[in-house]
């Protein structure tokens, strides 16, 4: 892979992975709500799981998947029914006036089980897409040299991969956290709320109607 194709990887990777979608609106929402810290945690849990489909479409599952159209759809409608459960829950969520003092420090086995929570979420969320095992699939290979070892190009683009995309988390998340001010009254975190439970619904319905 010569350096002139890594480039053009990098920028065709950037505007892939700087489109909304669900993962970079959970980011910023949990960033907007709960702080930085915690849209971290959702963006480990998102990596995770990328990290983990995009390394199956290297051994093959992409293939898998398209060779057996069952299976795909069966993955798809259950991450449509997540997304979709996620809409749901944001939109019924709970608001209240933010107090004017510091709420009393979390014990740590309540912050724990906060972070795990959080670490779920967007695990979960990166993974009810399986599209992303036949977009790397496609995506992938047209930058990879065939007359040189393969293992070692994919492991370069999805190292690049991975920068790129947190990178963008980073940047949802400050746009995130640039809301949280606004938020503070219930009236406009119910609107957010149901904003975001709305805009999940929407990629739920998207994923739903979507062809393998």
């Amino acid at each position: 892979m010569s350096l002139h194709t890594w480039w053009l990887f990098v920028m065709m990777t950037f505007v892939v992975s700087g489109t909304p979608g669900p993962n970079m609106l959970l980011v910023m929402s949990t960033s907007a709500r709960d702080g930085m810290h915690a849209a971290i945690v959702n963006m480990a849990g998102c990596m995770t799981s990328l990290m983990l489909m995009l390394g199956l479409s290297a051994a093959g599952l992409g293939a898998l998947l398209q060779a057996f159209p069952a299976v795909f759809d069966a993955l798809r409608l259950a991450g449509a029914a997540y997304l979709a459960y996620l809409g749901v829950q944001c939109w019924r969520a709970p608001v209240a006036d933010a107090p004017q003092e510091p709420a009393p420090s979390a014990t740590s086995a309540t912050a724990t089980s906060g972070l795990w929570s959080q670490y779920r979420q967007g695990a979960l969320v990166a993974a009810s897409n399986p599209k992303a095992i036949l977009f790397a699939a496609a995506f992938f290979p047209q930058f990879l040299n065939p007359q040189a070892a393969q293992l070692p190009q994919f492991a370069i683009l999805l190292s690049t991969f991975a920068v790129v995309e947190v990178a963008w988390y980073f940047v949802y998340a400050a746009s995130g956290k640039q809301l949280a001010t606004y938020l503070r009254r219930a009236t406009v975190m119910r609107a957010f709320n149901r904003l975001t439970g709305g805009v999940f619904v929407g990629f739920a319905a998207l994923m739903a109607a979507a062809k393998s």
